[in-house]
Parts: C-alpha cells; structure tokens; sequence
C-alpha cells in the first residue's frame, strides 16, 4: 500500500470536506475492514481494523460478545418433518409452535455463533470472562481483494464521509442559530426561497419571507438562521428568515458598535416585517445616547438598516423604567401630552389634536405597534376630546398576532399591485 498517497489524499479530502483527517482516516479503516470482512470473514462476524499511521501496515480481529441464556434467545435448528408440518400448516391457515409468535414484549435478540459466545466457552478462553464483554480474536492479515469486496469499500467511504460531512456541517450551523448568515439566492419554489450558505443549503420559507420582497436569483443576501433541523441519515435543515424580529437586532449589531460592545442595549422590538419596526435602546453608561448611537451621523447607521429590509420604516425610541415615560415614547414620531395609568396593563395616552392620526398610524398600525413594544394595552384619546373612543385607537395585546397577520396580507396586496403597476 502506498501510504505516502494515501495520507495526501486524507489530507485533501479533509480540505475539501470541512472535515478532520481523523475522521477520514477512520473512514478509511471502516472500509478496509468492510473489504476484509466481505471477502474472508463470514455475513454475521464483527471485523476491526487498526492501520499504523506511520508504516501503513494493517491489523485484523473480530469480536465476539459474551452472552447466556438471559441475554439472548438459543433456538434449536427445526427437523425436517417439523418444517413440512410448519408449511403444510401455513397453507391451512393454521399456527404451530415453530412458527414465530409476535410478542408485545420485546424480545432479545437470537444467538449467533459468528458474534456470539457463549459465557461458558469464553471462559476457557479468559478465565475472568464476564456478561456483555468482548472478546477479541486475531485475524490473518491480507491485503488482497476482489472486485466485489473493493466496491463494498468504497461505499463504506463514500457513506462515512457523508455522515461525517453532515455532523460537521451540523456542528458549524447549530453554533450559528439567533445570528446573521450571507447567502446566495438558488431558486425560488411556490414561494420558498432555497439559499446557498457555502457548505451547506438553507431555505427561507414563504411565512419568513419579507412581504412584497422580490428575490432575484444569484442575488447575495443576509438572512437570520432560525433553527437548525436534524433528521437521521439526511443534511441538516437550515431554516432561515428576514421577518423574524431579532433579524432587526441583529442587522443593528452589525452596524452599531455601541450595540455590538454591549454599551447600548436593545430592550425589545415590534415588527410588522416590509412595514414598520419600533425598537426600544438603552444606555448602559453614562454619556451615551443609546437613539443617537443607533441613528448615527445624519442617520448613516439607521439607513443601513434599512436598506437591507427593503426601505421598511424603523422608530427607535429611548427605553425608560418609568413606564409613563416608556409609554409616551412608544408613540414616535406622535408626541404624547399625558398617560393615564388603568389597572390590568391597560393605558390611556392623550396627544394634541393634530398628532391624534399620527399616534394611532393608518390602520391603526403605530398604537399597535406600542402596544406589541410595551406589553401593555394602549387607547389613544385626544386631549381635547378625552371622553371620546377614537376609531383604531385601542390596541389589544391578545390579539396583536392575528392583527399583524391580517396587516401582513394587506402590504403584500398593495406591493404586489405596484409592481404590476410599473411593469
């Protein structure tokens, strides 16, 4: 064996794979000893394989677990008139013992002398032998073997680095979750939008796609990593979003280092994704101004932001403990006069007359949007009119999911009409 081109060929692999070269390594051996057992070993036999990293040469052994009555079922072999009856029986319709039973228990499995034996002939062999051990037994080398058992190898490979490509790639993406990744738009089918992330593929499905957002083939984007999906023998699932609300978050970290440093703290978002998006900050140290901070010079910083969802207006308000002052705020860009505090979170804000339908926002999407921000239930009344219930000027918090919804299908209608209308 040439060893030699059998380390730089590891070596390249791993590269290429993400991988680690012990991991292929280890491939390598699984296959060689798959070879091994296809060629001289019987179907039932556990064959290892330990290959010298420095010389290359190869040892051979199987394994034999040690096993009793108690541990696994020893079934007699049938006779000849038993497995006639047994047939004859079978075209009756008819059950014998020597058919098997289907049990409700689970049973353990039948002994088998190729990877079984027996406590008491382990015993002979180790005096010291015990229950559920594993004995081992040397094997004659060979280096020798034939079309069929070299095909079994290289599946054995292809297998291993497979799985071990998918648990890297898991490894990488699962440390990922809650954070920014770049990628590159593949296709789009019946809305879901699938996303080249490098060594791995992410789809964006339609419920987390931006509303009245166009996505372009080749088109290089940044998408929020939602979860990470395992399911047995397949790529792990990489689910991504631009809708989902900590994506603001996360696009406002990568822009503002102050945010970033942990001088400045996002104390809670409310989104209408391809809308609108209030998002409260602190200051952590004294001569910050947490709005300034992430407003930037002339709005640099903001408009960042912004670009990247697609011109989706953002209000970003200075989060206050004096839950007045916090409720006031939520309103911007409406200037607040007074809040009146109910029982059972619920609020009244009173603003000047000409600031009432910019408080309430069409549709009644700015007070909804406090209200999401807040926690609490908001009724916007005008100062001069305080007794007076204003049209879409109370927002419920039990409700703000399916109101939000309903608003999210009305800026796809309206965006989906301007597109038709400048075509």
């Amino acid at each position: 064996m040439d060893f030699k081109s059998l380390n730089w060929a590891i070596k390249q692999i791993a590269e290429e794979k993400g991988i680690e070269p012990d991991k292929v390594f280890e491939a390598v051996e699984s296959a060689i000893a798959a070879a091994y057992k296809k060629e001289y070993c019987k179907r039932g036999e556990i064959v290892h394989v330990k290959m010298d990293p420095k010389t290359g040469s190869l040892n051979f052994w199987k394994t034999k677990i040690v096993v009793d009555e108690t541990t696994v079922r020893i079934e007699e072999e049938p006779s000849v008139a038993e497995v006639l009856e047994g047939k004859e029986g079978m075209k009756r319709g008819v059950s014998f013992e020597i058919l098997a039973k289907e049990d409700d228990e689970e049973k353990i499995p039948k002994y088998n002398p190729d990877r079984h034996i027996l406590i008491k002939e382990a015993k002979e062999i180790k005096p010291d032998a015990e229950l559920d051990e594993e004995l081992i037994f040397p094997l004659e080398e060979h280096e020798d073997f034939g079309r069929i058992a070299a095909q079994t190898a290289k599946q054995v490979i292809i297998q291993k680095l497979r799985e071990e490509e998918r648990m890297s790639v898991q490894r990488e993406f699962q440390g990922k979750e809650g954070q920014i990744v770049s990628g590159i738009v593949q296709r789009i089918e019946r809305g879901n939008v699938f996303v080249d992330l490098g060594r791995a593929a992410g789809i964006m499905f339609f419920n987390e796609t931006i509303p009245g957002e166009y996505y372009r083939v080749s088109e290089r984007l940044k998408f929020y990593l939602l979860a990470v999906q395992n399911e047995e023998g397949k790529r792990p699932g990489i689910i991504l979003s631009r809708s989902h609300p900590q994506f603001v978050a996360r696009l406002f970290e990568l822009e503002v280092p102050e945010i970033a440093d942990g001088l400045v703290e996002i104390k809670g978002i409310a989104r209408e994704a391809g809308s609108r998006t209030k998002i409260a900050v602190a200051s952590k140290e004294e001569g910050i101004d947490p709005v300034g901070a992430s407003v930037g010079q002339r709005g640099t910083r903001v408009m960042a932001v912004t670009n990247e969802l697609g011109n989706e207006k953002i209000d970003i308000i200075e989060w206050h403990e004096e839950i007045e002052k916090f409720l006031a705020a939520s309103l911007s860009p409406a200037k607040a006069r007074d809040v009146e505090i109910m029982p059972r979170r619920e609020a009244k804000i009173f603003v000047p007359e000409d600031q009432l339908s910019l408080a309430i926002g069409k549709d009644g999407q700015n007070v909804r949007l406090a209200a999401m921000l807040t926690g609490w239930k908001i009724d916007i009344r005008s100062q001069s009119r305080p007794d007076q219930v204003q049209e879409g000027g109370i927002a419920e918090i039990q409700n703000e999911g399916e109101k939000a919804e309903e608003k999210t299908e009305e800026i796809t209608e309206e965006k989906v009409e301007k597109n038709e209308e400048n075509k």
